[in-house]
């Protein structure tokens, strides 16, 4: 990679700058550049494209993404000790990298995005993935700005994902991206792979959106989902009380008996659409 971009390692960078990764900061910083352009490639082509990156740190996925031919990268990192090592990417792939200093959660994306095919790829901080994610699935408009998203978690949310109904890992993020997403697990990447080396193993997770998912009101599928899975080992009579409990279940059919993690995504929109 460093032969490929003509860019030095990114040890050397991250010597060079300072840059210790920061726990307050969700840092955990990848460093192989083998892994990096895996991780881009995962996003398929990206020629013509677009990329949103959230936390690019000193920069080793920036660097991948810009090498497979993505017509520009707009980066948004927190961290102002990283924008003069991103500042050199910068000079040299002119034109094609735009670093915006920033909180990622404030940040309206929709709003940046271009006329043209927009991909998300990030490995992204530990401590905000999560709720990035959410944003992402639930615009008001839909189909979403994003063509695809290829992010980094730890694998458990990694597994909580992808998970469908009667999994252990099934819970509210499962059925949001069950609704509105096609997600799949790509590949595992092993702490040892980062500085600092986590203490968990993490995942990629790539998702692409579905042109027509059921007609559903967010706010109250989250309501839903938000009682069903708080109290996820009560029957769905006593968790869902607040909303209605045995006649919200009964006028839609579903025995009161049940517990969330056995309910379909489906399901989940007919009690919402029954609010």
């Amino acid at each position: 990679m460093a032969a490929l971009d003509g860019l030095p390692p990114l040890r050397d960078v991250i010597h060079r700058h300072g840059l210790d990764a920061r726990k307050a900061l969700g840092q955990n910083f990848l460093l192989d550049l083998n892994l990096t352009q895996k991780v881009a490639r995962t996003a398929g082509s990206l020629e013509g494209c677009t990329v949103f990156e959230v936390g690019p740190g000193p920069g080793g996925l920036t660097r991948a993404i810009l090498a497979l031919g993505a017509k520009k990268v707009v980066a948004v990192e927190r961290d102002p000790r990283c924008l003069p090592a991103l500042a050199e990417i910068s000079a040299h792939y002119p034109a094609r990298l735009e670093v915006m200093g920033g909180d990622a959660l404030k940040t309206d994306f929709e709003a940046l995005a271009p006329q043209g095919p927009v991909k998300i790829i990030a490995n992204l901080p530990y401590n905000v993935g999560t709720q990035l994610l959410v944003n992402w699935l639930l615009p008001k408009k839909w189909p979403p700005f994003w063509e695809s998203l290829t992010l980094m978690f730890q694998k458990e949310v990694g597994e909580r994902i992808v998970a469908k109904q009667d999994d252990d890992h099934y819970g509210r993020l499962g059925v949001l991206c069950g609704w509105r997403a096609d997600a799949r697990m790509a590949f595992d990447v092993s702490p040892q792979a980062f500085t600092p080396p986590p203490k968990v193993t993490s995942t990629v997770v790539h998702l692409t959106p579905k042109a027509n998912p059921i007609p559903c009101d967010v706010a109250n599928l989250e309501r839903v989902t938000h009682a069903a899975f708080g109290q996820r080992r009560k029957m769905l009579r006593q968790s869902l009380k607040p909303l209605g409990g045995e006649s919200l279940l009964n006028k839609v059919g579903i025995d009161p008996q049940r517990r969330a993690e056995t309910l379909s995504v489906e399901e989940f929109c007919l009690l919402a659409n029954s609010l």
